[in-house]
Parts: C-alpha cells; sequence; structure tokens
C-alpha cells in the first residue's frame, strides 16, 4: 500500500490525467454503441420526460411570475427602468421569460434522470463493461445498494437546494453559465464516482480512489457539465456518463490493485 500512497507524487501520474481522461471518454464511446447500453437510456430518458411535465405543470406559473416582477421591479440605473413599459421590453420579456423558465425547471428534471441511472442503471453499466473490458478486477464492494441509494439522495438535495438558492444569481449573465457549469460538475461527480466503485471497490481501495484520483473525477465531471449544456445530450448523458466513469474507475481500481501486488524495491 505505500507503493500506492507514494505514486500520488509521481509527476508522471499527473501528467497521465489527460490521457486517462480521454481514454476513458473513447471506451464510455464504444460502450454506448452496444445495443444493451442504448437500451439503457430508455428509463432515465422516460423519468426525465414525466418529470419534466411535472415542474413544468407545477412551476410554470409561480416562477414565470417571479422572473416577470424581478426583471420590471430590478432598478438598473439607465439601463431597466427608462425602457419599461415601452413596447420593446414587453417583447423581451414575453420572450425571454419563457425561456428562462424552461432553462430553470428543466436540470430539476435531469437531476431526477441522473439519480435514477446513478441507482438503477449503473449496476447494468458495470456489469456490462466489468464482464466484457475488466474481466480481471473482482467485485469487492460491501453494502452497495445502500451507499448508492443514499448517495442519489444526498446529492440530489444538495443540487436541488443549491440550485434554487442560486437562482437570483442568474440574473446576472455571466453568473448563470458559472452557476450551471458548478452544479452539474457537482453532480456528475458526487454521484457517479460513488455509483462507478461501490459494487468492485473495498471500502478502503473506495476511500484511495477518491482520494488519489480527485482531480481526474472532477475533470470527468467538468466535461460532462460543458456536454450537459448541449440540450440532445439529456437523453443520453445520465447513461453516457455512468460510462465514462465506469471506465474511469475500473482501469484505477485496475492500476491500484497492480500496484498493491508489485513485489516492493529492496535498496540497500
Amino acid at each position: 500500500m505505500n507503493q500506492i500512497q507514494s505514486h500520488r507524487h509521481n509527476p508522471s501520474a499527473r501528467s497521465a490525467l489527460g490521457r486517462d481522461v480521454s481514454q476513458a471518454f473513447w471506451r464510455a464511446l464504444r460502450s454506448q454503441m452496444h445495443p444493451r447500453m442504448i437500451f439503457a437510456l430508455f428509463m432515465p430518458f422516460v423519468v426525465i420526460m414525466l418529470l419534466t411535465v411535472v415542474l413544468l405543470w407545477l412551476g410554470w406559473t409561480p416562477l414565470t411570475e417571479w422572473l416577470s416582477a424581478e426583471l420590471t421591479e430590478s432598478s438598473v440605473p439607465g439601463m431597466v427602468d427608462p425602457v419599461i413599459g415601452t413596447t420593446a421590453f414587453l417583447a423581451l420579456k414575453a420572450w425571454l421569460i419563457p425561456i428562462a423558465a424552461v432553462f430553470i425547471l428543466l436540470p430539476l428534471a435531469g437531476i431526477g434522470g441522473l439519480a435514477v441511472a446513478a441507482v438503477w442503471i449503473m449496476p447494468l453499466v458495470l456489469a456490462h463493461v466489468g464482464k466484457r473490458d475488466y474481466p480481471d478486477v473482482d467485485a469487492r464492494g460491501k453494502h452497495a445498494t445502500v451507499i448508492s441509494v443514499w448517495n442519489a439522495i444526498w446529492v440530489s438535495m444538495m443540487f436541488v437546494v443549491g440550485w434554487v438558492m442560486t437562482l437570483p444569481l442568474w440574473l446576472i449573465p455571466p453568473l448563470g453559465l458559472v452557476l450551471s457549469l458548478f452544479w452539474w460538475t457537482f453532480a456528475f461527480n458526487r454521484m457517479m464516482r460513488v455509483d462507478a466503485v461501490v459494487d468492485y471497490a473495498n471500502p478502503d481501495e473506495r476511500q484511495l480512489l477518491w482520494r488519489e484520483r480527485s482531480s481526474g473525477f472532477w475533470v470527468l465531471g467538468l466535461v460532462c457539465a460543458l456536454i450537459n449544456l448541449i440540450p440532445p445530450a439529456w437523453v443520453f448523458l445520465p447513461v453516457f456518463s455512468g460510462l465514462v466513469y465506469a471506465h474511469y474507475s475500473f482501469e484505477a481500481l485496475r492500476q491500484l490493485r497492480r500496484l498493491d501486488h508489485e513485489p516492493a524495491v529492496q535498496t540497500r
């Protein structure tokens, strides 16, 4: 185990971050083309659609009214007040507010789809990827279901609370993009990194992987968050992100166990 801990200080390990991340995405893309993984897209997609309908039904009116009031009552000297009541301003409100409401409500449905993928689809992903690509990595996880469900609930609650609390900051244009990237990076990383290893890594291995590979997990989350900015990606990203994290975690676990079994180098 000392060899593994010293591995974190090896410059070559840090320089391999880009290679490991790109390798995980390439392998995930290849796995996504398998019929079984294409079929796995169905459940998260249905959940996202149902949650979207419910959220739009319950939240559309209060959210659009709040956005309209904020846009009208905001006093930005020299910018908003002079144009309130003009035809151009009313047209802008009629066009901008529905779009803003959609982009605020849809992510709340998206986190539900991600949670479903993490709890119910990820075991299928791990079984598929593990059998086909990592047969030498045996399962040593304990209490996987309990850990997975609790993690999905915790991450979803943190995402929803954080998203709602930071809604006023979306009125400042640059912060909308930054907040979206931050919260989705957080969601992908904290949701998928747990489910990607909980079935196969024992508790000590999990903690070591999350510590030693923390940068890699966050980079994976950031790239997935960037892809998530493209609306069509919402259909496949819950499962595809699971494949990305699965490949990255399987390879990391394989390397960890190989290092753990290498004989120590004897020095005089």
